[in-house]
């Protein structure tokens, strides 16, 4: 049985009548039909412009790697043109935040050691089995962030502006390596160069966008008020700072194992030059989150690192290898160390 409220007298109009319940009603519909015929026009046009950008842009030389400059990048010729690297004006410096890193600190010395590096070499602060290797702790007051927003495990690197500061102890030149590095070979040559600031641009898995006493107090004025992205802490600021006066170095001088994973090919055409390898993508003296791993169970982590990170698992075992022989070259230091926690 219908209620009256629940009937709706039909039209005595014809649909396409004005006024017409029916009419209205084929409107909407076609007025609903023609935008959804125009969104769908739209994002076919712009595929077919994103699709055609990408194939007519020339990718980046980093993702199109050829093996073609078959010349050394260093004209070792050209270096007796200039005055020999002093050791006592020259700095390796690297920075030690935690406990979880002082045995590839020790690793990165003694590998510095064997590439025998003609510089004296400075940390940040350094646990006893951080100066086994030859480092020289050099205690700073630390640099907070100046806003939110920096990524948890870059809360401490705004003091590495304290690099700016090194001319004060007599060092005229200063080459900052990372904790979580490896040295292959002798790299003295960034010591004799004129430029004020030189780095190694940053390589990430995607393309992304590099890296005195006046100088750091400018710096730490300025690093809450100009414009860059917060995650990346100094080294975003850094970029903007230098941003048209740093001197791009080749990536043999900081071989990060991105580089691998995004264009092995170049990773393959780097060996030869490499000078340092950067274990970013995979650590093997960390685990958990970048948690301390005691000595004694280095090189099991290792192990289960390479196997968890296969790609990696060449890189990481010549790591192993440079840790043993860190082990072996300073065992009665590292000993004497470990006991003390």
């Amino acid at each position: 049985m219908f209620r009256s409220r629940d009937y709706i007298p039909l039209s005595t109009r014809a649909n396409g009548d004005h006024g017409s319940p029916h009419g209205k009603a084929r409107n909407i519909y076609d007025k609903r039909r023609r935008i959804l015929q125009g969104a769908v026009a739209l994002s076919v046009v712009v595929n077919l412009y994103l699709l055609y950008t990408w194939y007519m842009t020339w990718p980046l030389p980093l993702d199109n790697y050829q093996e073609l400059n078959t010349y050394p990048i260093i004209d070792v010729s050209a270096l007796d043109y200039l005055p020999p690297a002093n050791p006592h004006n020259h700095a390796v410096v690297t920075g030690l935040y935690t406990d979880a890193f002082a045995t590839a600190v020790a690793t990165l010395g003694h590998t510095l050691n064997v590439a025998n590096s003609s510089a004296s070499r400075i940390s940040r602060r350094a646990l006893c089995i951080a100066t086994v290797s030859g480092w020289q702790p050099v205690p700073i007051e630390r640099i907070a962030p100046p806003f939110r927003g920096v990524h948890r495990h870059f809360l401490d690197q705004y003091s590495k502006l304290h690099l700016w500061t090194l001319d004060q102890r007599g060092y005229k030149s200063v080459v900052y390596v990372d904790a979580d590095a490896l040295v292959r070979r002798n790299f003295d040559e960034l010591f004799r160069l004129p430029w004020t600031f030189a780095a190694v641009p940053d390589v990430y898995v995607k393309p992304q966008g590099a890296y005195a006493g006046a100088l750091f107090r400018d710096m730490v004025a300025k690093i809450a008020t100009a414009h860059y992205p917060a995650e990346q802490a100094e080294q975003a600021f850094l970029n903007h700072y230098f941003g048209a006066e740093a001197l791009r170095l080749p990536y043999a001088y900081n071989a990060n194992l991105a580089i691998k994973k995004r264009t092995p090919a170049l990773w393959k055409g780097l060996q030869d030059e490499m000078r340092i390898m950067h274990f970013t993508m995979a650590k093997p003296f960390l685990q958990g989150d970048y948690d301390e791993v005691p000595i004694a169970q280095l090189e099991k982590n290792a192990e289960k690192v390479a196997r968890r990170k296969s790609a990696f698992r060449e890189e990481i075992t010549e790591w192993l290898e440079a840790w043993r022989d860190t082990r072996s070259t300073y065992e009665t230091k590292l000993a004497e160390c470990d006991a003390q926690s």
